[in-house]
Parts: structure tokens; sequence; C-alpha cells
């Protein structure tokens, strides 16, 4: 991701806050090379993680409330983790989907609040929404002190945008943004 990204994402939160975040969750978008939708058909990818991503400047709270701002979008959201609940389509179910996941697999959340912001092109095949949903997945790790791998920041990712969000999707996004390392292609066998 680019320094410039990273220091317009903290100086906004500077600004919302009044003080600086604890921590800046950084996802990667992706490219495919081989196997574009074979993924959700358990057949053979191999991805690649690119330099253009999503971004959060977030810091955990005590309480059960997501405060969030996307620069991309000019829009703030706020979630009661106590009480989620489907709503219209639009980026805060990606969130609210992530910490579903999360609550079903047994773990207690805590809340955090945030400036997310990215450089990748909405709709363009680069996986942006993956990359929130992996950018979000750690910020809850953050939040509410979860040791979770990155297979399994991908699976949660998977299955929040699956079934919360109702996508028909892969492993192959979530995953390479989760575990890719710059100038590495992955190879993923989605069975």
């Amino acid at each position: 991701m680019s320094n410039a990204l990273n220091d317009k994402v903290m100086n906004e939160y500077l600004h919302l806050y009044h003080g600086a975040p604890m921590m800046l969750v950084i996802a990667p978008g992706r490219i495919n090379l081989i196997g574009e939708h074979t993924d959700y058909s358990d057949g053979f990818v191999l991805p690649v993680a690119i330099n253009l991503g999503i971004v959060i400047a977030m810091t955990p709270r005590e309480d059960h409330w997501i405060k969030l701002y996307s620069m991309d979008l000019n829009e703030h959201i706020t979630i009661d983790l106590r009480d989620l609940a489907k709503g219209n389509e639009g980026w805060q179910e990606y969130i609210k989907g992530v910490a579903w996941v999360l609550r079903e697999k047994g773990h207690d959340l805590k809340g955090w609040q945030g400036v997310i912001a990215g450089s990748i092109p909405i709709g363009a095949g680069l996986s942006s929404s993956a990359a929130v949903l992996v950018a979000a997945g750690k910020a809850f790790s953050i939040s509410s002190d979860l040791s979770l791998s990155a297979t399994t920041l991908a699976q949660v990712g998977k299955m929040a945008e699956s079934e919360w969000v109702g996508v028909n999707v892969g492993i192959m996004d979530q995953l390479v943004s989760a575990a890719g390392k710059s100038d590495h292609a992955v190879c993923l066998d989605c069975r």
C-alpha cells in the first residue's frame, strides 16, 4: 500500500477522533494469474496480492460499538455488536458480516473506532470486498484480542460474504488478501 494512502487515513483519524489510532490495518487486493472463477468450484488458482488495498486506522473500544468512517464514500456507520441485523445492501454489511461470523464461532467481540479508505477501484475485479472483509477481521482480532491465522481470517471473510452478504464466492480472494506476500503468487487447491 502507498504511504500516501496510509497518511491520508491517519490524518483523517486524527481529525475525527482528536488523537492517533492504535493500529493501521492493511489488506491488499489481488489479481489472478490462473483459474479465474474456479475457486468456488473447488479448482486450482494462482492469485497474487497487489499494491492496492484497504487501510483502516483503528483503536479498540471498551464497549460493543463499531464507529467507522469511510473516506471513499463519505459515510459514517455505527454498529451495535450486541444487536446485529441484516440491513440494506452496502459496505457496512461486510463489517457486520465479519462480526456475525466471529460471534457464531463463539468469540466475544469488543468494539473499535476507525477510518477506512482504499486504493482498489470498486468493481474492477481486484477483490475490494475481500480486502474489506480481511481488514475488518484484523481490526476485530486487535480489538477483541483474538489470535486468528490467515487461513481463519480468509474462512471468516468467505462465510461473511456468502452467508451474510449473499454473494457466491470461493476462498481465493480472501485467502490471498489475508496471506499474500509481496512478489509471491499463492498456489491454491480450493478443495
